[in-house]
């Protein structure tokens, strides 16, 4: 089995969904029961990543490979490293439960909805063990058919535009990724990143590709100005479709940078890294800005995602900074690492958050904050996940949000003061849009007759919300065991970046 794990965590969830599927709309538990063991099956072999993969040595591992298109010298390769295996973990931890979520919330065609969430959390484990890039890009296309499925049909008022826009952005930014492969492809004549990343190209060339995959990974990330699509997305998913979305399917862009960008076009990525730095930035600071407005529960956290995940793309570009103007290879490591821990801290915090919405929605059928207000004096156990979540995304040390957060600007200051300073400063625009939601949406006196009804969280949501909660606890207070499993593949990272192709 371990000679083919890959493989499996891949079409395991993907085979699953078929069973789902054949269940039909007349046994809607039985579809439901079949797809939480589908994950929980997904998840329990996931696991068996753990102990497979040595940490202390780093690089790829586990990699099998297969003639795909022997015409074209496409293989079926898969391997991961200390990164990839994190987010295969956060991918089927969450995989179970957006299904358990969902269990009664879904009562329209349980079964394709299941199905649906299956296919994807399958087609995005196959992102993050790709080695072969033609892989890599069908994976990556691949999950937008049923997410673009999950908005479209199960989806609020505005679904259809919400889904053609999100869908429009990000297959118009993958085209430009095609380009560049296929350029690539005719250089190297494989698709093979390993071998692309030791193919010679002028800085014209890079400068060319970089662009190409900027634009890609940008909207996947998404980053200013190509994020407009998430807010609308965010509010018209379903709330599995905003867990998966805001969890998962952001931190493939994030991903893409360290596996495309960096490696194969290293030096026109350094001679651009104060472009993505000011990006970042913008997003950090701007957007805090512009979530601090909104009126949308959803909308807010939306844009609380694009700022958070600011930092992920800052600290990325701020290590390759690092490394190659100022030779500090170990401010450089804890840039990226941070990146990476605020990758998965933000799975945690943003699911959280989206789950916590979703039980309000459940019972209210709305997200106007102004239609809130007392809720913790009727909901106490919610009020309780709600605040330490909202903590958590302020970045309170303690909580996760605050281990990658601070790393990443530890990293900034060696660079230079003012970009750690612009930086921390999400820290207080974080706690005012964040604070300002809890104080709206928990405190105070109960002035709506319908919230005065609502009822405190049942037992599967208290699941949801406390396996959440348990992880963002365990990261913010050891962070250790996830820092451990990627450092290899970082510090391997950073001294491949230290190297001209030019």
């Amino acid at each position: 089995m371990f000679n083919h794990l890959l493989s499996l965590l891949i079409w395991l969830p993907i085979a699953g969904a078929v069973p789902v599927l054949l269940a039909g709309s007349g046994r809607p538990n039985l579809a439901r029961w079949l797809s939480l063991l589908m994950a929980i099956l997904t998840f329990a072999v996931s696991l068996f990543l753990i102990p497979q993969y040595n940490a202390d040595v780093g690089g790829m591992q586990l990699a099998e490979s297969h003639v795909w298109i022997s015409a074209l010298n496409v293989h079926y390769s898969l391997a991961v490293d200390g990164i990839s295996v994190a987010l295969i973990l956060l991918t089927t931890f969450v995989g179970i439960l957006v299904i358990i979520g969902a269990w009664d919330v879904i009562q329209d065609n349980p079964h394709q909805y299941m199905a649906a969430m299956l296919v994807l959390e399958g087609l995005m484990i196959g992102v993050f063990c790709a080695t072969d890039a033609l892989l890599f890009y069908v994976f990556f296309e691949a999950m937008l058919i049923p997410m673009f499925i999950l908005i479209g049909i199960w989806g609020g008022p505005r679904r259809v535009y919400a889904t053609l826009k999100f869908f429009i952005y990000t297959f118009l930014g993958s085209i430009f990724m095609l380009i560049g492969l296929i350029y690539l492809y005719l250089k190297a004549g494989t698709f093979d990143l390993h071998t692309l990343a030791t193919l010679p190209l002028t800085l014209t060339e890079q400068s060319w590709l970089f662009f190409a995959f900027l634009i890609a990974f940008a909207v996947k990330v998404p980053m200013v100005p190509v994020h407009t699509w998430l807010p609308d997305a965010h509010v018209e998913a379903p709330t599995g479709g905003s867990v998966v979305l805001a969890a998962v399917m952001l931190k493939i862009g994030g991903y893409g940078f360290l596996r495309f960008s960096l490696p194969i076009v290293p030096d026109a990525s350094a001679q651009f890294a104060w472009l993505v730095i000011l990006l970042s930035l913008i997003a950090v600071v701007y957007i805090g800005y512009v979530a601090l407005v909104q009126e949308d529960m959803k909308k807010l956290v939306a844009y609380s995602s694009v700022a958070h995940m600011g930092f992920v793309t800052l600290g990325i570009f701020i290590g390759f900074m690092l490394v190659r103007q100022f030779g500090n290879t170990d401010a450089a490591r804890l840039g990226m690492q941070g990146a990476m821990v605020q990758m998965i801290s933000h799975g945690f915090i943003s699911g959280a958050m989206f789950s916590c919405i979703g039980v309000l929605y459940d019972r209210m059928h709305t997200r106007m904050i102004k239609d809130y207000g007392g809720v913790i004096n009727v909901m106490p156990w919610f009020g309780f996940f709600y605040v330490l979540f909202a903590m958590a995304n302020c970045g309170l040390p303690g909580t996760s949000g605050f281990v990658g957060e601070f790393m990443v600007i530890l990293a900034s200051f060696s660079a230079n003061p003012w970009i750690a300073f612009f930086a921390a400063f999400t820290l207080i625009i974080g706690a005012a849009y964040t604070l300002w939601l809890v104080k709206r949406v928990l405190w105070g006196d109960v002035t709506n007759s319908h919230v005065a009804e609502m009822k405190d969280i049942n037992g599967r949501e208290t699941l949801v919300l406390g396996a959440f909660a348990a992880l963002v606890l365990i990261v913010g207070i050891w962070p250790e065991p996830l820092t451990h499993l990627m450092n290899s593949s970082v510090t391997q990272l950073v001294q491949l970046l230290a190297v001209h192709k030019v």
